[in-house]
């Protein structure tokens, strides 16, 4: 029953005050120049480091109603994007302020609601305009590749980093055990300086797993944009990339014999040009900045394009790629390796140096290995309560029986190798070690189905059911992971290893650092550039970035406020029957439009491009003046994207190349956004009373919000 409650849509909304207050802990979080915050642990002690509002929002103790339901906002846009949570948490707090201000001048809450929303619609109409199709930038990439004059490129010092190491991994290992063809020595087709360039090419992975080239680009005159001329954006985003050594000519690869243990891949018809660099230079413009799992993810484009035989079909597998976290080495030495990587401890270490080079019998399991395991849906019989399943006539222990079971099904069956899905009883492990039996817990069911795929090998939930060896599969391998110079790690408590069988399609980015803090960080870093580019393959478009179309949004909102009538489109939406409602729309329209410039000022000021919100909000008027008076918004916004304006998004993301891609967000991931935060917004402000049930009336009542309250 309820006990208490309170009034929560007074002028001074306590609701919209909280979302505010909460929202504004994640400010420093927009932009491409984040600022990290450390989340300690009071009863561990124990500190993370986090960059996300996900993370963010799971370290708050969010008791409150309000709390709760921003929390239910950013994992729903999490869970379904993994990118545009902090967009959405800013606009959370900015929208919550201006409606607080509307509320101050007597708006009404319905007036509110109708004109924030027809508002909100109007603008994402309105900013379709600004989509760059997928095809068209792949169309361009491929049309410019012209013959250069001179080629300007740069590697990495040798032994420095790995990453831009040409003759070290290349962000990239390739699996020395697959049986793939090896690409003969040709010799160049190219002349001059084009041959010499080539020799630099190791393969297509190494080419797009080394950012550290530079891009020589020309600037496309024909592309430029005029005012009031309606180019479309697919015409004018882009340059000409004339050259680079992310290309190889179709057909006509020149492959360096002093690779080594890797092998190169054929270089295949024109698709690759248009499939696997479209995705290294599309992941470019999706990082925001993140060089290093941008480079993971090229290497990752690249090579699922090659095994697709660059048939055009310019997709991210999401379940065919894992990662793995290893402490202990610098972020320089992450890569992406063939197979599957997981640590695994000092004792399973021996058992792996014994299974080297030994083809392996491998069984999965979809579930626990442990005695007390029952499948989902498992019911046991009621009013009965079970004290031993299966008694031992030489009066042993019943988990001495079990685990001596479990072990002779393993042995008669000369399986040396168990992937399980879920947790590993510690006494089975041990007894596994001891019979020279890895076994692998805690992965993950994508990998199992991999494995599958490659081996034969069917799950099973339980030991006993492997009635027959058709369950057990073959031709999977264990071994040591190695670093960029050969080298296995030995890195203490847990030591990379690397699982992997012959075609098995499954790839493993290893995220290396030095501080466990970072830890988290780290992946979801990759994850969220990696959602990004498979969204942006799945949408087949993409926006803008660095603030281009939130001041689309701007100058959209100003036109509409100006104008008489409702702000929805006038062939859907006719005048209003309620004059009122007209009197408050341009002052609900200047609060709608309040969230896009504070959203502006603040990744001007994260980036450095402005002192203060006060003169970033300057040069957010001054560039809405500009594209007043330049008579088509749309048209100056994709100009001064295409120089790369003040509102690229702050600094350059790659300041030490010469790229010519600028930033790209997502198009249903950032409208989602925004409609998720205005959503919360207006739910909130429609929220009456706060009404509180439970035992708690005296921790109320000895409160400093007491008075708030009305006991019943």
């Amino acid at each position: 029953l309820p006990m208490a409650f309170r009034d929560v849509n007074a002028r001074r909304h306590i609701g919209l005050q909280q979302l505010s207050s909460l929202a504004s802990t994640g400010r420093t979080f927009l932009g491409p120049m984040k600022s990290h915050k450390f989340i300690v642990d009071e009863i561990t002690n124990q500190s993370s480091l986090i960059c996300s509002a996900v993370r963010l929002m799971e370290s708050l103790d969010l008791t409150s109603a309000v709390g709760q339901l921003l929390n239910e906002s950013i994992q729903a846009q999490n869970k379904e994007f993994k990118t545009g949570m902090s967009t959405l948490l800013f606009l959370v707090g900015a929208w919550s302020n201006a409606v607080l201000e509307c509320l101050q001048q007597n708006v009404p809450v319905p007036a509110i609601v109708s004109v924030m929303s027809e508002g909100l619609n109007s603008c994402c109409e309105r900013i379709q305009c600004l989509q760059i199709s997928i095809q068209d930038v792949k169309r361009e990439l491929y049309s410019s590749r012209v013959r250069p004059k001179a080629f300007e490129y740069k590697t990495g010092q040798v032994g420095c980093d790995g990453l831009t190491n040409p003759w070290n991994l290349l962000c990239f290992q390739r699996d020395k055990s697959a049986a793939e063809e090896t690409m003969p020595i040709n010799s160049c087709s190219h002349q001059g300086d084009d041959c010499n360039f080539n020799k630099c090419l190791v393969s297509p992975l190494a080419g797009f797993g080394s950012v550290a080239s530079v891009v020589k680009a020309v600037s496309d005159k024909s592309s430029s944009v005029l005012c009031g001329s309606g180019v479309t954006a697919s015409s004018s985003i882009m340059r000409k990339l004339t050259h680079s050594r992310h290309f190889s000519t179709p057909g006509k690869s020149c492959f360096s014999s002093q690779q080594g243990n890797f092998q190169g891949y054929p270089s295949g018809p024109s698709a690759d040009l248009c499939g696997c660099c479209g995705l290294a230079h599309l992941a470019m413009a999706l990082s925001h900045g993140n060089q290093t799992s941008m480079k993971l993810l090229q290497s990752i484009a690249a090579y699922q394009q090659e095994r697709a035989e660059c048939s055009g079909s310019s997709q991210i597998n999401i379940a065919e790629i894992v990662t793995c976290c290893v402490l202990g080495l610098p972020e320089s030495c992450s890569c992406v390796s063939p197979g599957f990587v997981t640590l695994v401890s000092p004792e399973q270490v021996a058992v792996i140096k014994h299974l080297v080079d030994k083809p392996l019998r491998i069984l999965l399991m979809d579930g626990d290995l442990t005695e007390q395991y029952r499948h989902l849906g498992f019911n046991r019989s009621q009013n009965v309560r079970t004290t031993l399943e299966h008694p031992s006539p030489q009066g042993g222990r019943a988990g001495d029986v079990w685990l001596s079971r479990m072990s002779d099904i393993l042995m008669s069956f000369e399986v040396n190798l168990v992937l399980v899905k879920g947790n590993v009883c510690q006494s089975f492990m041990e007894r596994c070690i001891g019979s020279r039996i890895l076994v692998i817990g805690g992965v993950a069911r994508d990998v199992l189905r991999a494995f599958g795929a490659a081996t034969g090998a069917q799950a099973v939930t339980y030991l006993s059911q492997l009635s027959g060896a058709s369950c057990v599969g073959s031709g999977a391998w264990a071994e040591l992971w190695k670093a960029g110079d050969g080298r296995a790690m030995d890195l203490g408590e847990l030591v990379p290893a690397r699982i992997s069988a012959g075609g098995i399609p499954l790839l493993t980015a290893v995220l290396t650092t030095a501080l466990p803090s970072k830890v988290q960080l780290l992946q979801d870093q990759f994850w969220t550039l990696l959602h990004r580019l498979h969204h942006a393959l799945k949408d087949g478009r993409v926006f803008p970035g660095g603030g281009a179309v939130e001041l689309l949004c701007l100058s959209h909102i100003q036109a509409l406020a100006e104008q008489p009538g409702r702000p929805g489109d006038n062939r859907v939406v006719r005048e209003l029957p309620s004059p009122w409602l007209a009197e408050y729309k341009s002052t609900v329209l200047q609060a709608l439009a309040s969230g896009w410039k504070q959203f502006l000022s603040v990744v001007l000021c994260n980036t450095a491009k402005a002192s203060s919100e006060l003169e970033a909000g300057a040069s957010v008027d001054h560039h809405l003046q500009k594209a007043a008076a330049c008579g088509s918004p749309s048209a100056y916004i994709l100009e001064e994207f295409r120089r790369g304006g003040a509102l690229r998004g702050g600094s350059d993301p790659f300041p030490d190349q010469v790229t010519d891609l600028k930033v790209c967000d997502n198009v249903a991931a950032k409208i989602e956004a925004w409609r998720r935060a205005l959503d919360l917004v207006l739910l909130v402000l429609q929220t009456d009373a706060e009404i509180i049930t439970g035992p708690r009336r005296n921790q109320i009542l000895n409160s400093p919000v007491s008075s708030e309250f009305m006991f019943l």
